[in-house]
């Protein structure tokens, strides 16, 4: 199982604190606002909608260190848009994972 971590986004500040920081109060902001909406329209079977939302997790996913979890999050979308949610289980325990490193930040 992999977990998250701030590797990429270290590398990307390349040693600024105040750019990390910002990066970090980024995806504290905006991915519990996306994971809530993507649950919203996964629950209303709104699978294009939620495709369109994985789209924008799979982002913030890849940021934290997830490289597999970056895959499943692009394999999920593809089968969101053909009305096929089988990977749901492994996607919500990345996007639980993610929001509990988030809270420690």
């Amino acid at each position: 199982m992999e977990t998250p971590n701030l590797t990429y986004i270290k590398e990307l500040a390349a040693g600024s604190e105040v750019f990390e920081q910002k990066i970090i109060a980024i995806l504290k902001r905006e991915f519990p606002e996306e994971q809530k909406e993507f649950l919203k329209n996964y629950e209303s079977k709104e699978y294009l909608k939620t495709a369109e939302n994985v789209h924008k997790l799979k982002h913030k996913i890849g940021m934290l260190g997830f490289e597999e979890g970056y895959q499943t999050a692009i394999d999920f979308e593809e089968e969101l848009k053909k009305k096929i949610p089988s990977i749901y289980p492994k996607f919500i325990v990345i996007l639980d994972t993610i929001e509990d490193f988030l809270n420690t930040l």
